[in-house]
């Protein structure tokens, strides 16, 4: 599989879900909290017109003159969706696409959005390289790796198959 900013993420997020979604295990489609994100996605997608816009084996929620923008509805694990941004700008930058980083969280009962901006660096591009050779070092293994209970792993959509 090739490496995507949804594996990245997962990299970052828990390991063990990286190998399970990279491995084409996925449970996702069972997860509330993946539709209701899915659903943000679909609202911010009729209030604007530069909405998810594929390249390659990636999509991108928005891309405006100086940004490209990630909507996510939570900030629960800021540096999961930070390296997937980065990772986003990687691409764009090797196609000639040169933009900064904004990530949005979109959280229900907040009166403001969390708004927080990346841009990449040759330090960054030479770690995310690294990433990248990680990733797909996790992924060619034949199992996967243990599960190790977190609190966060009470809202993933793996839980189940993970723990029970």
């Amino acid at each position: 599989m090739k490496i995507n900013g949804t594996l990245i993420n997962y990299y970052f997020h828990c390991k063990r879900q990286c190998w399970l979604h990279g491995n084409r295990i996925n449970l996702e489609s069972n997860s509330e909290d993946v539709k209701i994100g899915k659903a943000l996605h679909e609202v911010k997608e009729l209030e604007s017109k530069n909405t998810e816009i594929s390249i390659d084996n990636i999509k991108i929620d928005k891309i405006t003159e100086e940004y490209l923008v990630e909507i996510k509805k939570s900030d629960s694990d800021y540096e999961a969706v930070k390296w997937q941004v980065l990772f986003y700008l990687k691409i764009l930058k090797s196609k000639g696409i040169y933009r900064k980083g904004k990530i949005e969280f979109i959280e229900k009962n907040k009166e403001k959005n969390k708004i927080f901006y990346e841009e990449l660096t040759e330090e960054i591009e030479m770690e995310l390289e690294e990433i990248e050779n990680k990733v797909e070092a996790l992924l060619k293994s034949d199992t996967p790796p243990v599960a190790e209970f977190q609190n966060k792993c009470k809202k993933c959509a793996y839980y189940e198959y993970c723990y029970i």
